[in-house]
């Protein structure tokens, strides 16, 4: 088992507290993971000028580059998550909400970046089609779940061994039944959620970014919304085309 000394998060299963997160993020291995998916995310996200952004679960650590350059930019956390206040100064951009009823206008963003999020609720394909409901047409989506594939999801150390992770199947089924079309994928957190790896924590990351390793901590999914739900065609059968033919007229006796 990997040494994280007073590093690990307090509870466990599917909705941590907002206290436990907040102080998760405020450790030194919190710290070089908000810089290393920061980055991931940025990355996807370039230019946010004049848009409405918005952060869903507990997306704080990463919206302040585009509170700097957006329109608008607000965060909503879950209520059985709780909530803090973010940002420290100045009016608050944080609210309590049921992840599944957003107290916002239909499509009214044209950003959502969803962190701690879709592992932490029972039903992520709900939380999806309200997602869909407050993007604006041609919004956008980022997603990051826990790769179920890499170390992160395997110890409830981190949040990100909390709730479910994903496989990039699943997470493109469930977008997909949601009216999300996937434009891009990133991965991050490469190296071993461990203080002993800090040092070297941004090597792992470029090395395994580089040769797309498939034990990422992380997936970072990008989608568009669709406008129109896609419909199957059925191909119908075609009846028989009968020719014409004389039928001898009922009553009239043939001449011989």
């Amino acid at each position: 088992m990997w040494d994280l000394g007073s590093q690990g998060i307090a509870g466990s299963g599917m909705n941590l507290d907002v206290v436990d997160l907040r102080n998760f993020y405020a450790q030194p291995l919190g710290v070089i993971t908000r810089r290393l998916l920061g980055r991931a995310i940025r990355a996807r996200f370039e230019d946010v000028t004049g848009l409405s952004v918005l952060g869903l679960g507990y997306a704080i650590p990463f919206l302040g580059v585009f509170r700097e350059e957006a329109e608008r930019c607000i965060a909503v956390m879950p209520a059985a998550q709780g909530v803090v206040r973010w940002p420290s100064t100045g009016p608050a951009l944080a609210a309590l909400s049921d992840e599944l009823l957003l107290p916002l206008p239909t499509a009214s963003m044209d950003r959502v970046v969803a962190v701690h999020a879709l592992e932490m609720t029972s039903n992520p394909a709900e939380m999806l089609r309200e997602v869909w409901r407050v993007l604006a047409p041609g919004g956008r989506l980022l997603a990051v779940v826990p790769n179920r594939r890499g170390v992160w999801a395997r110890l409830d150390t981190t949040p990100f061994g909390n709730g479910r992770p994903f496989s990039r199947g699943q997470v493109v089924g469930l977008l997909r039944e949601a009216l999300f079309t996937p434009v891009g994928w990133s991965e991050a957190l490469y190296a071993p959620p461990s203080r002993w790896f800090l040092r070297t924590a941004v090597a792992f990351e470029r090395v395994g970014s580089r040769l797309s390793l498939p034990f990422s901590g992380v997936l970072v999914v990008e989608a568009t919304k669709q406008l129109y739900r896609p419909v199957m065609i059925r191909r119908t059968r075609l009846a028989p085309v009968m020719e014409p033919g004389l039928e001898p007229a009922l009553g009239r006796v043939p001449t011989s």
